[in-house]
């Protein structure tokens, strides 16, 4: 589907009008980079010493890190093996879904927001992905299916780091051992 398609079509017109769009590429650039790991990690790194100091509790602190690095061990295989071509200037080369980067993002402030356990900051996440994903778009580094498709990725990495830390706070509250 990616690579080819009913989406392939209706994907590359969106993003050729994206691309083209009055959007800053000043702005756009700067949206973009918050899916940089040099910015996703630090704040991820940050949030996970805040919360760990303030909770006493290094399960979910490793089951983020965990859940992170599981973010290039899939993404880089997928882009590999699907070796779908980048918008342009970057079409003669491959490897462009699902969109690191968006994956990167979705994952360090999805991670963020779960471990916050506030409402706001979920929305706020839904947010600046949403505005990630603009950025990569409107400056031609990716595809809107890229986009999306890390996010779907990042959706089942997130749920399963949340099953994960849930179970882990049923069973230290319930005072069951933990095996």
């Amino acid at each position: 589907m990616a690579a080819d398609g009913p989406l392939l079509t209706p994907d590359e017109r969106l993003g050729d009008a994206l691309r083209t769009s009055a959007i800053p590429a000043g702005p756009a650039e700067f949206l973009a980079d918050l899916g940089n790991l040099q910015v996703a990690l630090p704040v991820l790194a940050a949030t996970l010493a805040y919360l760990t100091w303030r909770t006493r509790t290094w399960f979910p602190t490793l089951v983020a890190v965990v859940t992170m690095a599981l973010v290039p061990a899939l993404v880089g295989p997928l882009q590999s093996l699907l070796a779908r071509p980048g918008p342009p200037p970057m079409s003669p080369e491959t490897g462009f879904y699902p969109s690191g980067h968006a994956a990167t993002a979705a994952v360090a402030y999805g991670l963020c927001a779960l471990l916050a356990h506030r409402r706001s900051a979920a929305y706020g996440c839904v947010a600046l992905n949403a505005a990630v994903g603009l950025g990569l778009v409107r400056q031609g580094y990716h595809w809107p299916v890229d986009v999306v498709g890390s996010w779907c990725l990042s959706v089942v990495l997130l749920y399963a780091a949340a099953y994960a830390i849930s179970r882990s706070t049923r069973r230290s509250s319930s005072g069951t051992p933990s095996r």
